[in-house]
């Protein structure tokens, strides 16, 4: 099943090339706003499941193409990402040690939208393309041996980053949590329409330019113990996400007036694009294009305000 939000945050299934609206159907869940009507659902989704499989069988859709599409999950309480999981292309040795980096909730935009950059001094902003995972089933410190059973659906996740922010030595979550920072959708893919997570195709676009290629068999720490470790530090929720890293070596600069799609393999394609009004700019190679060059470090800013002359 296929799950989005659209227009005025209605809840729909997708249904061929359509979209057929169940919000009615799960109004009745207790909430507080669209958010958290969202979590709801998927908290008690297999008890609600009839009624949505019923009411998608007979209802009439609307042109998926006729409605504004909204981020699928616009109110998770925990958003968890991942950091250096994957083992880009066989060129890491051994695995980093396990580690993530929480990444505000209010960071979320969704299909059609923009990125902002901010007006801040940083070497670089680039979109990592990463599969996340939503959690279904919550619990504290889940085994990895039952973490998938916890898994609600998959949806894509752009983790937006500015790089070299300063101090170097307090960074982490200004560079990670700025607004618009998390681009996720156009839907949620439920579990049970994903085969296998771990071999999925990861592709991301700059302007039409494929610059990030890679699969979800070369991550380090695979699914259940990413889900394992980060229950471990705190109680998961039905709602949360936890985006699973990327592979740094197609990492480009993002620009003002980029158009950027990020296609998992089976989610749909998530589109945004990236405002910049101080119209700053990047030499356009990725960090593998610069490497084959024999140059360290990240691509230099060439015009704009904070560049180095």
């Amino acid at each position: 099943m296929k799950i989005m939000l659209f227009n005025d945050y209605r809840i729909g299934i997708i249904k061929g090339e359509g979209v057929v609206d169940i919000t009615s159907v799960v109004s009745n869940i207790p909430h507080h706003g669209i958010g958290d009507l969202m979590n709801g659902l998927i908290g008690s989704f297999e008890k609600v499941r009839p009624r949505i499989d019923k009411a998608v069988a007979s209802g009439k859709s609307v042109p998926i193409s006729r409605v504004k599409i909204r981020p699928p999950l616009p109110k998770p309480v925990n958003i968890e990402c991942m950091a250096v999981n994957f083992m880009e292309d066989g060129t890491r040795k051994e695995p980093a040690l396990i580690n993530a980096f929480h990444k505000s909730p209010g960071c979320i935009i969704g299909h059609g939208d923009t990125m902002v950059l901010p007006d801040i001094p940083s070497s670089i902003f680039e979109g990592e393309a990463e599969l996340a995972l939503i959690i279904g089933k919550g619990g504290s410190f889940i085994p990895a041996a039952n973490a998938m059973e916890h898994i609600f659906g998959y949806v894509n996740f752009i983790d937006g980053s500015a790089r070299g922010v300063q101090p170097e030595s307090n960074s982490f979550y200004q560079m990670k949590s700025r607004a618009t920072f998390a681009p996720i959708g156009p839907y949620i893919v439920t579990a049970d329409e994903v085969k296998d997570p771990q071999k999925l195709q990861i592709k991301l676009w700059v302007n039409g330019v494929l610059k990030q290629n890679f699969n979800t068999d070369d991550m380090a720490h695979k699914i259940p113990r990413c889900i394992e470790w980060v229950s471990g530090i705190h109680a998961l929720e039905p709602g949360d996400i936890i985006a699973t890293g990327t592979n740094h070596r197609g990492l480009s600069s993002f620009q003002d007036g980029d158009k950027v799609d990020l296609e998992v393999e089976g989610m749909g394609r998530l589109t945004i694009g990236v405002k910049d009004d101080l119209k700053r700019t990047w030499l356009r190679e990725t960090r593998l294009e610069r490497e084959q060059r024999g140059l360290t470090g990240l691509t230099p800013q060439i015009t704009g305000k904070y560049a180095k002359s």
